[in-house]
């Protein structure tokens, strides 16, 4: 079977589509599409993609009314969590799984995004 080899784009409606690319590319490091000749497109580093849908009643997303989280590897939780919470951001720490750690955030649209430092 012919299969897809990964995540191409990720593309989502915004009330302030520039304000949230900013916010991305300052906090986390997401450099927006680019839009002009020198630009450089992010390029994430090869590595498991979770890939799960959730039921529809599922509280795992935080708000009932959010359809999607998305879900970034981190090398070290903590120290992205500390530079954010540096930048007024609230970053919450889950207890370790047997998956690694995670911390949970929303962006300034309320969309729940989670950090993922898999486990070694």
């Amino acid at each position: 079977m012919e299969k897809v080899t990964g995540i191409g784009g990720f593309f989502f409606r915004a009330k302030d589509p520039k304000a949230l690319a900013l916010w991305y590319q300052q906090n986390l490091g997401v450099s927006p599409v680019p839009t002009g000749a020198g630009e450089e497109p992010w390029e994430q580093e090869a590595g498991t993609t979770a890939f799960s849908p959730f039921p529809e009643a599922s509280k795992y997303f935080g708000d009932p009314s959010k359809v999607w989280m998305l879900n970034f590897r981190v090398r070290d939780l903590d120290k992205i969590a500390a530079q954010l919470q540096a930048a007024g951001i609230e970053v919450k720490i889950d207890p370790n799984s047997d998956f690694g750690r995670f911390g949970r955030l929303q962006d300034p649209e309320g969309n729940p995004i989670e950090l993922w430092q898999p486990a070694e």
